[in-house]
């Protein structure tokens, strides 16, 4: 499985990066999904996303790993990984797409965007916007972006029983740090 995912995250970063750019990747890219209602939080975090970024064209990828999600409560990670993502069914998640707006990531500064592409997860594709913020410091380029998703738009099923404990909207939080070489 980890296999495929590499071949994933190899065919992201040939695909948006152009051979005579200066591509960026990480693979420890941030992913975090938050659900809260009053008989209970859910929180789950992943610090092994892959992340590609290409400055010039400002085409950006991710590549997660489902069953990479830490939840405080093992039984959580459990359901989550067999009933909620169907994990070993779908083993990844993953987005591409752009990010436009008024910015020089060859400039320091602190950057508004909007980031437009498709998500993938749990066997659907579904086209996203959302704002984020992109902050370059000297050889650093660092994105954060918050938003929500339903389940039902990715088809993940929440039993009745357990309805009540599931936010109808996740927050998820997205995280990437990239270092320029020379």
């Amino acid at each position: 499985m980890r296999a495929k995912f590499y071949c994933v995250v190899f065919f992201l970063f040939c695909f948006f990066i152009k051979s005579n750019a200066q591509g960026l990747i990480t693979k420890t890219g941030f992913i975090g999904f938050y659900s809260k209602t009053p008989l209970e939080d859910i929180k789950a975090e992943n610090d092994q996303a892959y992340a590609v970024l290409d400055p010039d064209s400002h085409h950006i990828a991710f590549a997660v790993l489902m069953k990479g999600f830490i939840f405080p409560k093992e039984l959580m990670q459990e359901h989550f990984n067999e009933n909620y993502v169907e994990s070993d069914k779908y083993p990844k998640a993953t987005f591409s797409g752009t990010c436009s707006g008024d910015m020089d990531l060859s400039k320091e500064g602190i950057y508004q965007v909007v980031i437009k592409g498709d998500l993938s997860l749990h066997g659907v594709t579904k086209s996203i916007e959302t704002t984020a913020q992109i902050e370059v410091k000297k050889d650093k380029i660092l994105a954060t972006s918050v938003f929500k998703l339903k389940p039902e738009d990715f088809q993940i099923s929440i039993p009745s029983l357990v309805r009540d404990k599931i936010a109808s909207q996740i927050s998820v939080k997205v995280q990437a740090d990239w270092t320029r070489t020379k």
